[in-house]
């Protein structure tokens, strides 16, 4: 797909400067320069700063205030017009008077305000405003939210249970007693535009906002290659079978951790029968259905989520540019 990587989160040739993960002095240096800066982030939700250009990721020196309250471990995100990137999370702070109630729910629109920021700078859901930030902006926060993510639950070695320790600018975990060392773990999941004809297979995961569909997806097993897991996922999920398997485009999906890789596969059968336990309902779609359901005139669709790569193939094949 030659449009691949416009999609969100698809890239935006940030420099990433892996050489200087491991080198202490440098990192150090930048630390201390005075162009360098942080990103913020409160319970994964990045920092946003209304401007006059519009919204996008607040960028804060290094020796702000409010960075007195962020955990001691500053993750190094690579350099931006030779100024070196890092991001911090602000791990103690607990809002007062202000909903909470919503925070990193499915449809999170709260925002949170902390008192040594001004008013135009808020703490909001990476999902609510993926599609309205720039692609550097983008691949800045999804990088970041999936280091955090990632260290969260990975304190601990895995081979023998002691915990570990934040390592190469928070690319690697360490263990002081047996010396292993932890990656970021990224997990591939492949989901699939399933055509049949001029109709577009598409299911319904529990607990979605009531009408919302999106393209069948599932994680890669182990020993087994992209084609034969969307075959296997769509006979799992909904009972069809599926003939020619092509690649499309991939997409970083920071929600946890998964590296979306989007193919496009031919029905060979049509009659669907769902796993009650994967799915809720799948049905088939016809492409004059999607084109009323991504105008919102549908009577009861209502289309993938924008931002997510499942919207960003369904609206390329509409406009047969899938090529």
């Amino acid at each position: 797909m030659r449009i691949a990587e416009t999609v969100t989160f698809g890239g935006s040739g940030l420099d990433r400067a892996a050489e200087l993960r491991g080198d202490a002095p440098a990192l150090a240096q930048a630390m201390a320069e005075p162009t360098s800066r942080t990103i913020l982030f409160w319970r994964g939700k990045p920092l946003l700063a209304d401007t006059a250009e519009g919204r996008g990721l607040a960028r804060l020196p290094l020796d702000h205030p409010v960075l007195s309250g962020a955990a001691p471990d500053p993750f190094f995100l690579g350099r931006e017009d030779g100024a070196a990137v890092f991001a911090h999370n602000l791990a103690g702070w607990t809002p007062n008077d202000q909903d909470l109630s919503s925070v990193n729910s499915f449809v999170d629109r709260s925002e949170q305000v902390h008192p040594d920021l001004p008013q135009t700078h808020r703490f909001a859901e990476l999902r609510a405003v993926m599609t309205r930030i720039s692609p550097r902006d983008a691949e800045l926060a999804a990088s970041a939210r999936a280091l955090l993510n990632w260290h969260a639950t990975h304190g601990f070695c895995a081979v023998c249970g002691v915990r570990s320790q934040v390592s190469k600018a928070g690319w690697q975990r360490d263990c002081p007693a047996c010396g292993a060392h932890h990656f970021p773990r990224t997990d591939p999941v492949v989901i699939m535009l399933i055509t049949h004809g001029n109709s577009v297979l598409m299911g319904r995961s529990h607990g979605w906002p009531e009408g919302m569909y999106s393209l069948l997806a599932g994680f890669i097993e182990p020993g087994e290659t992209i084609e034969a897991a969307v075959r296997r996922e769509v006979w799992e999920e909904a009972g069809v079978r599926v003939g020619q398997v092509d690649y499309l485009a991939s997409q970083p999906w920071p929600f946890p951790s998964s590296l979306m890789l989007g193919c496009r596969g031919e029905a060979t059968s049509r009659d669907i029968t769902i796993d009650p336990v994967e799915i809720e309902d799948a049905i088939w779609v016809s492409r004059d259905e999607m084109l009323e359901a991504f105008a919102g005139r549908h009577p009861r669709i209502l289309p993938a989520r924008k931002g997510a790569i499942a919207h960003f193939i369904l609206n390329n094949w509409l406009a047969d540019r899938l090529d």
